[in-house]
Formats: structure tokens, sequence, C-alpha cells
């Protein structure tokens, strides 16, 4: 008997891990990019109460983005994927020219909505801060606008090219916002002020949409923004966006709860957050957004044609390259933090006692970057199975459970404690979405053993 070495599945599993490389790579180079912003930025403000004010007035916008943009995307694929094989290309582009233009005025109405209430929120969010810190984060807030409405639409626009997988291209135009922040920071006579930050992402994001548009009609997936009314289609994505939307509500309210506990903490609290994220964010980055990325239009495509048992083997195969993969590179960043944080941040503003402060806070995120992989990759399981109602629920456990420990662990460890909180977070999250996906997988399999039964006794 002659064994066969490849199977079909094999075959998306070498799909994915290419898009997934032309992903990481791209993220690589945009990342680099970001170091030398970073650093830039680390010699310029330290933890001053500039960089923390821009930070905070940062996360609002950064938190509407992550809500709806990343809502409607989780659900826009799978149905935009079912389209494409089922009724055509023009139908696809209707879905999206209509879709597109409903994430559109609802970008625009939050940007308004947060300026306009700034003045009746922010004194509560940023009640720690002093009031002319508090002013300074409203001036950012304000020009930060026009960055939610843009950086939103090139979100979108990224999720519909690698939709058509196209990856590499749409991960490498991320680049232009922080090589832009960096020669504002770099020209600017006052640099220390902040301004320059909020101007270099605001033009930025102009050019990153631009660009994202002129290549998604290239490739003939958009049309002509015109609206066709309430399709069945678009009626669909707008019914797994809600869900999806409570569960990016909850899980992206995470972050915002930690800096708006971090601000209570003292002076530079916030900052030192930001900073000892950055060498986890980039590596979940390069791991969790390439394979992720990846894994959702092939998911989708298997999970319209019912094959279960590839999904399976995807997310078993998966898994255990995430873990032999990640757990010594998170090992490896844990032992080497300090010396990292010292090579990398300590110069100009930035002094030996925030390079003590900003390492422990390092390592203690590093702890999250195998559970938060691998979460994300079933995350885009059960988001191409059109149960987003799971990932609400999880996500609301998840909040809960991260404002319990950062009361009980800050109070023991400071900021840290915070960076503790959010890695045993991922680890419960990835519990849970791990063990509902085998389940479910296992729940369809029995459901199609009587039916292969009787098509074998006929």
């Amino acid at each position: 008997m002659r064994l066969k070495l490849f199977t079909a599945q094999d075959s998306i599993n070498k799909k994915i891990f290419r898009a997934a490389f032309a992903v990481a790579l791209a993220t690589v180079v945009v990342k680099a990019v970001t170091a030398a912003k970073d650093l830039a930025v680390a010699h310029s403000f330290g933890r001053s109460d500039n960089l923390d004010a821009f930070l905070f007035a940062f996360m609002l916008p950064a938190f509407a983005i992550n809500l709806i943009v990343a809502a409607v995307s989780a659900a826009l694929i799978p149905v935009l994927v079912e389209t494409r094989q089922k009724e055509g290309d023009a139908s696809a582009r209707q879905l999206l020219s209509g879709v597109m233009l409903l994430t559109g005025a609802a970008l625009v109405a939050v940007a308004i909505a947060l300026v306009l209430l700034a003045p009746l929120y922010l004194p509560y969010l940023a009640h720690s801060f002093v009031p002319e810190k508090q002013e300074l984060t409203h001036r950012f807030l304000y020009l930060l606008a026009p960055w939610l409405v843009l950086s939103g639409l090139a979100t979108f626009l990224t999720t519909v090219l690698n939709a058509i997988e196209k990856f590499a291209l749409p991960a490498l135009i991320p680049i232009f916002t922080p090589l832009v922040v960096f020669f504002c920071i770099v020209l600017w006579r006052s640099p220390g002020s902040g301004f320059a930050l909020a101007l270099g992402t605001v033009a930025g994001s102009f050019v990153e949409a631009a660009l994202l548009y002129y290549f998604a009609r290239k490739h003939q997936i958009m049309g002509a923004m015109r609206w066709h009314g309430f399709a069945p289609r678009v009626r669909l994505v707008l019914s797994q966006t809600g869900p999806m939307m409570a569960g990016c509500l909850l899980m992206g309210a995470t972050p915002v709860v930690d800096q708006v506990m971090a601000a209570k903490l003292g002076p530079g609290s916030v900052s030192a957050l930001s900073y000892g994220n950055k060498i986890p964010f980039g590596l979940l980055a390069i791991g969790a957004t390439a394979l992720s990325t990846a894994a959702l239009p092939y998911f989708s495509r298997m999970a319209a044609s019912g094959d279960w048992e590839g999904c399976r083997h995807t997310l078993k195969r998966y898994t255990l390259l995430i873990l032999s993969v990640s757990v010594p590179c998170t090992v490896a960043l844990m032992l080497s933090s300090h010396f990292l944080v010292r090579t990398l941040f300590q110069r100009g503003a930035f002094t030996s006692l925030d390079t003590a402060v900003v390492s422990t806070v390092q390592a203690c995120y590093a702890i999250q970057i195998p559970f938060y992989i691998g979460s994300m990759l079933f995350v885009r399981f059960i988001s191409s199975v059109r149960r987003n109602d799971v990932l609400m629920y999880a996500s609301a456990i998840n909040l809960v459970l991260d404002v319990v420990l950062n009361l009980a662990l800050m109070r023991v460890w400071n900021v840290a404690g915070i960076a503790v909180s959010t890695s045993i977070v991922y680890v419960v999250s990835f519990l849970i979405v791990s063990i509902w996906s085998i389940r479910y997988l296992s729940r369809e399999r029995l459901s199609r053993v009587p039916v292969a039964h009787v098509k074998a006794t006929h």
C-alpha cells in the first residue's frame, strides 16, 4: 500500500503558513520602523506627562476602532467568502460597498461624539490627572479625531484585501504612520510637546487609507461606493456584528481599564505600561496577527463547505506549532528583559529608574504570548462558524477577571501587577475558546456519523 504524504488539508495548511509568513515578514519590517519611532519617543519624552496625555487620548479612538472595525471585519469575511463562492464577484462588491459605507458612517459618528462629549467623560476617566494634564489630553483628543476615521477605514480595507488572499502588501502599508511620526519628532522644533506625535499619526493614517483604497480598486474587489439598501447579505453581516461588537467592547475595554487603573498609581505609570508592552506586543503582532490574518479566510472557506475535519486538523497542527515556537521565545524575553529595556530605551529622558520599572512590566507581559497567539487562532475559527456570541460571553468573563485581578495585584506589585493580570486573563481566554472549539467540532463530527452510515447501507 502506498501512503499519501500530503493530503488536501496539508495543502490548506501550507497556504496558511505561506500567508502567515508573508504577513510576519512584512510586520517585522513595520515593527523595525516602529522601533525607531519608539526610540525617538523615549529620547524626547521618557515617562513624561506629555506622553501620558497623548497615550491616554490615543487610547480612546483606538478603542473605538477595535470596537467597530474589528467587529465588522470578523463578521464580514465569512459572509464575503461565501458570497464570492456562491454568487460571484459582482454580489461581493455590492456587499462590500454597503458594509463600507455603514462602517465609515459609524466611524464619523463616533469621532464626533468623542470630541463633543469629551468635557463630560474625561474628568472621570482621567480624574487622577492634574487640570493642566487633563486639558492637554483633551487637546490631543481633538487632534486625533480624524485618525479614528482614517485608520478605521484603512483597517477595513486591509480585511477586504486579506479576504481575496492579498496579505503581504496590506501588512506592509502600516509602515507609513511610524515613519511619518518619526520624522515629525526629529524635525519638530519642540518635539517634547507631543503635537509632533498627533500630527504624524494623522498624516500617516491618511497615506495608508489612500493606498489601501487604491489597491482594493486595482484588484477589483471594491467597486463604486454606492448604497444598495439592506440586502440579505448586508443584514447577515450586521446580525453577526452585534455580538462581535459586544465581545470587542468587553475585550477592548481591558486595555482601557488597565490604563485608567494605572493612572491612579502616579505619574509615568501609563507610560510604563506602554513601554513595557512594546516588545511583547511586537512579537504578538508578528505571530498572532500574522497567523490569525492568514487563517480566517481559509477557516471561512472550510466552514462554508462543511470541512470540519480540515478545521480540526488545522487547529491541532497550528496549536502545536505555536507552543513549540512561542514558549522558548517567551522564556528568552523574560530572562533578557532588563538588558533589552536598558539597551533600547535608556538614554535622554529615559533613566535607569525607568528601566527597572519597565523591564519588570515587560517580563510580566511576556507571559501572555503563547496563550494570546493560541487564543487568536481559535477566535478566528469561532468567527468563521459565525458563533460570535461565544466570543461575547468569553470577553465578559475576561473583563470581570481583569478588573478583579488588577485590584488585587496592583496593590502587591504596583504597575507590574496590571501586566500580570493581563497575562492571566489571556491564559483563561485560551482555555475558554479552545475547549469550546474542540467540543463544537466533536458535535459536528458526531452529527454526520448517521448520515454517513445511511449512505453506506444503500
